[in-house]
């Protein structure tokens, strides 16, 4: 009797184990599926923006990425935005007014496979060599003015790798992560931390970049909890970080706090340039 329990027993472990090793393949190969949830758009599609809003085609091996650009008479800068994981620019480029009252142009991506872009997102390198890429095409629009990165959840880790690499007049994250692999660590304890093909690892990039760093996240945040924001300043002591009471991970930008956060910093980019008086 004792035997066949112990029998019964071990056959239990080998099928939890085998199940465990499918999930973890499972995700290993299914991953982008999880991370990148973009929504495509046809080619005809009409943003219905108003007419200083331009579309751009950014060439990229294997296919092209779609972008809006504000484009404002006298701008005192630029914001390169990084957008979320889901949706499009059609949901996400909607909050331009801002932009607009701080004078600054706003240029923003769809990423492979969402809106107007072609393809799939198919590694961590690719991804961050179509952002380089987009980043060269804002260069070449902008020579020698002042620009801001902004990331915005799954944006913020490219952003902050971009930031890095390039130092802009600010950089902004809002809802960011210390790295997926460490998120992934508190969402699933379970799961080894090799399984992350996209690490992300913002954290580390904060601690290059040498400018201004804002920080913004929504203390109710249950999707990205605020803590990994807190996590990023612990390494980076001179960034600012701006937390929301009762503002979660889809409606910070909706909060009374969050534009006047924002503007405080932006209104500093470029002002001195543009007008010749000591920044606010």
């Amino acid at each position: 009797m004792r035997a066949s329990l112990l029998s019964l027993a071990g056959r239990g472990i080998f099928f939890l184990a085998l199940a465990y090793v499918g999930l973890v393949a499972w995700i290993w190969w299914t991953q982008e599926s999880l991370i990148f949830r973009g929504e495509p758009l046809p080619s005809q599609h009409d943003f219905r923006l108003p007419k200083d809003v331009e579309e751009v085609s950014i060439p990229v091996p294997g296919g092209s990425l779609s972008a809006l650009n504000l484009r404002l008479p006298h701008p005192r800068g630029v914001v390169f935005f990084l957008h979320g994981n889901g949706g499009n620019l059609d949901s996400w480029f909607s909050n331009h007014d801002l932009y607009r009252q701080a004078n600054l142009d706003l240029f923003m991506i769809d990423y492979r496979g969402y809106g107007k872009s072609s393809g799939s997102v198919s590694s961590e390198a690719q991804l961050l060599a179509d952002v380089r890429a987009a980043w060269t095409a804002l260069e070449a629009r902008y020579p020698g003015a002042p620009k801001v990165i902004h990331g915005r959840s799954l944006g913020s880790g490219p952003a902050a790798i971009l930031a890095a690499e390039v130092q802009p007049a600010l950089t902004v994250l809002v809802s960011p992560y210390c790295s997926l692999k460490e998120l992934t660590k508190t969402v699933y304890p379970y799961l080894p931390g090799f399984i992350v093909r996209y690490p992300l690892d913002t954290c580390t990039a904060a601690t290059a970049i040498q400018g201004p760093l804002l920080l913004i996240h929504g203390e109710a945040d249950t999707f990205i909890p605020s803590a990994h924001s807190r996590l990023i300043q612990a390494r980076v002591p001179k960034a600012e970080l701006v937390l929301i009471p009762e503002a979660g991970h889809d409606d910070v930008h909706l909060a009374d706090a969050y534009g006047p956060a924002l503007r405080a910093r932006l209104d500093q980019v470029g002002c001195e340039r543009s007008s010749g008086k000591r920044c606010p």
